[in-house]
C-alpha cells in the first residue's frame, strides 16, 4: 500500500507531518538514493527512505485478532479505572489500537492494529464490511419481529439497512432466543437499538465475525496475530491497494 512520503515520515516519528513537509522541499529526503523535492510523492514499505543521509525507522505493519472479554472497554486508557484494551496488548512489539469499537457489555471479535489507513477503511460506511453478532434476548421472538429486522427499522438517526437474520433457537426451557445478525453498518450500539425496537432488549451479544474472519480456536482475553493472507483479504475489504 502507498501513501504519502510526509505521512510516513510523520509515522516514522522523523517529525511532524508539517515539518517533514518541510524537509522534503528543502532537500532533506532521499528514496531509493533520490533526493525528492514533491510532496504529493507516495512512496510503499519496500522504498529505502533516509533524512540528511540516516534511514528512517519504519514500524512494521500489524494485525491481531482479539477476543474481548465483557467488562472491557475498548479504549487504550479509562479515567474511571476500568480494564481496557490496553492491558491486553503490553507485551506486543508494536503499538496497536482497535478498529472500532465493541460496548463494555459486549464481547467477541476485536481487531487491532498500528494501520491507520486499514482502519480508517474498514469503517468507512461505503466499504459495507458485514460484522455478524450472536445475540440472546429474553422471551420468545416471533419470526414477525425478526422480519422487522431483516426489512430495517427506524431508528433516531435513521432507518437500518436490511440484516441478515439466523434463528439459532427458542429456549422455552429459560424463555429465551438466540439468533445470528449481519449488518454492515457500524451505528452506536446498533444491535442493542435494533432489538430494542422489536420490543425484545439485549441480554447477551457477542460478535462471532468481522469479514471473513472469526473467533475459532479463540478463546477469551486471548489474541493472535493474523497471517499474510488474512491481512490482505481486509485490506481488499478496505479496497486499499496492495
Amino acid at each position: 500500500m502507498e501513501e504519502r512520503l510526509q505521512k510516513v515520515l510523520a509515522a516514522a516519528g522523523v517529525a511532524s507531518r508539517r515539518e517533514a513537509e518541510k524537509y522534503i522541499l528543502g532537500g532533506r529526503v532521499k528514496v531509493n538514493g533520490k533526493v525528492v523535492k514533491e510532496l504529493g510523492t507516495k512512496v510503499d514499505e519496500k522504498c529505502f527512505i533516509t533524512v540528511d543521509g540516516k534511514p528512517i525507522k519504519r514500524e512494521r505493519k500489524a494485525y491481531y485478532l482479539f477476543y474481548k472479554p465483557r467488562g472491557v472497554v475498548t479504549t487504550m486508557s479509562d479515567p474511571q479505572g476500568r480494564r481496557t484494551v490496553a492491558d491486553y496488548v503490553k507485551d506486543l512489539s508494536q503499538r496497536v489500537f482497535p478498529v472500532g469499537r465493541l460496548d463494555y457489555n459486549t464481547e467477541g471479535l476485536l481487531l487491532l492494529t498500528n494501520d491507520g489507513a486499514l482502519a480508517q477503511g474498514l469503517m468507512h460506511p461505503s466499504r459495507e464490511v458485514n460484522k455478524t453478532y450472536r445475540v440472546g434476548v429474553p422471551g420468545i421472538v416471533p419470526q414477525e419481529k425478526l422480519d422487522l429486522l431483516r426489512l430495517g427499522v427506524k431508528l433516531d438517526d435513521g432507518v437500518t439497512a436490511p440484516a441478515v437474520v439466523t434463528l439459532l433457537e427458542y429456549d422455552h426451557e429459560r424463555n429465551m432466543t438466540y439468533f445470528d445478525i449481519t449488518i454492515h453498518e457500524g451505528r452506536n450500539r446498533q444491535i442493542r437499538r435494533m432489538c430494542d425496537y422489536i420490543g425484545f432488549p439485549v441480554r447477551n451479544l457477542k460478535r462471532i465475525k468481522f469479514g471473513t474472519l472469526s473467533l475459532k480456536g479463540l478463546s477469551k482475553g486471548k489474541m493472535r496475530e493474523l497471517n499474510e493472507d488474512e491481512a490482505e483479504t481486509l485490506k481488499k475489504a478496505a479496497k486499499l491497494n496492495g
